[in-house]
């Protein structure tokens, strides 16, 4: 029957299957919760039936004196209590379940029941909800713009266009390489990328003379891309 009336509810009311199935549980919960009640009833007149069988209570030979704070009486008053107000909610939910599954309008005072927000407030709700996903919309294309006008930078100035390969590697390739693979692979192996070490790879192993004097000797990253700028941009010049 929800398949079938998809439309009608999302005209109606906007509650997912998952809220209408979530009230059919909570109802299945007050009727076994009934039932428990019904049967603590039954047990404890089996009970009474019993020591009445027994001899030890007969109500023809037994003089009752009831007490105005009989803690059985109040007992059988709470369970009635009980019984009459789960029988009432259980009603009341199933009446919200038929108008969801309707696709109608909800009564008041069942959404008042039920927890449910009201349409006004549905409405201002998904109001709200446009307007942050816009907003967030905006921002992510803001960041965007933003990351590539970086990127350009850093490939003008330094020569090298930086990308993200894996998780805390960047690949490197200079504007002045001879060949699109022709490229460097750092991994950052401290916190915040604060030390870089250099990978092996096809092209890094073109360059062990500049690999052995700026960073094995001299420690420097910045002067091995600048010196390797410098041999690559020659070689160009050259041919």
């Amino acid at each position: 029957m929800l398949q079938c009336q998809t439309s009608a509810s999302e005209q109606g009311f906007p509650v997912s299957r998952e809220e209408v199935s979530s009230l059919r549980l909570k109802i299945e919960e007050l009727e076994g919760e009934r039932s428990r009640l019904e049967e603590e009833k039954k047990t404890l007149e089996a009970q009474l039936e019993r020591l009445t069988l027994q001899g030890g209570y007969d109500q023809s030979k037994t003089k009752v004196l009831h007490m105005s704070m009989n803690p059985a009486s109040a007992a059988k008053q709470r369970l009635r209590e009980d019984q009459a107000r789960l029988q009432e909610e259980c009603e009341r939910l199933r009446e919200l379940v038929r108008a969801l599954e309707r696709g109608g309008p909800v009564p008041a005072d069942l959404e008042a029941a039920a927890g449910l927000p009201s349409s006004k407030e549905v409405a201002e709700l998904k109001k709200q909800v446009e307007s942050a996903e816009l907003r967030n919309q905006r921002l992510k294309e803001v960041f965007h713009t933003k990351i590539q006008e970086f990127r350009k930078v850093c490939y003008t100035l330094t020569g090298y266009q930086i990308d993200v390969t894996t998780e805390s590697q960047y690949r490197l390739t200079s504007m002045y390489a001879e060949h699109k693979a022709d490229c460097l692979i750092f991994k950052a192996t401290g916190p915040s990328g604060a030390k870089m070490q250099l990978l092996e790879t096809a092209f890094s192993r073109t360059v062990p003379e500049l690999i052995e004097l700026h960073l094995l000797r001299q420690d420097s990253i910045p002067a091995f891309l600048s010196a390797l700028t410098l041999d690559l941009f020659s070689r160009q010049t050259v041919a």
